[in-house]
């Protein structure tokens, strides 16, 4: 058995959810935030077995692509004169994935 944790951006959150759903796949979802863009994310902690981990991987891969967005960073790139205040373009959603090994599961 694996244990994924997958976060992903709130945007791509709903889809992925519905189709986990529809795969019979289970899920726990937790809210969280990113750190650079101090954005809105979703993590997601699947237990899965093992002969379904690709499975699960692939619907991850469907539901959360990656974009590019404009965005005004909210902190300093530097020392105090340099804060930026003018729109960046930055690459969002996606997935950032971790598959760990389980080594007991119990439900209660």
């Amino acid at each position: 058995m694996k244990m994924i944790v997958a976060v992903v951006q709130d945007q791509d959150s709903n889809r992925l959810s519905q189709a986990l759903v529809e795969a019979d796949v289970r899920a726990t979802k937790l809210a969280s935030t990113g750190g650079f863009l101090k954005s809105g994310n979703t993590t997601f902690m699947i237990g899965i077995e093992d002969d379904r981990v690709e499975e699960a991987l692939e619907l991850i891969r469907e539901n959360c692509q990656s974009r590019q967005k404009m965005m005004t960073p909210l902190s300093s790139m530097g020392s105090a004169d340099s804060y930026v205040h003018y729109p960046v373009e930055v690459q969002v959603g996606g997935a950032t994935v971790f598959i760990l090994p389980v080594d007991r599961f119990e439900q209660f």
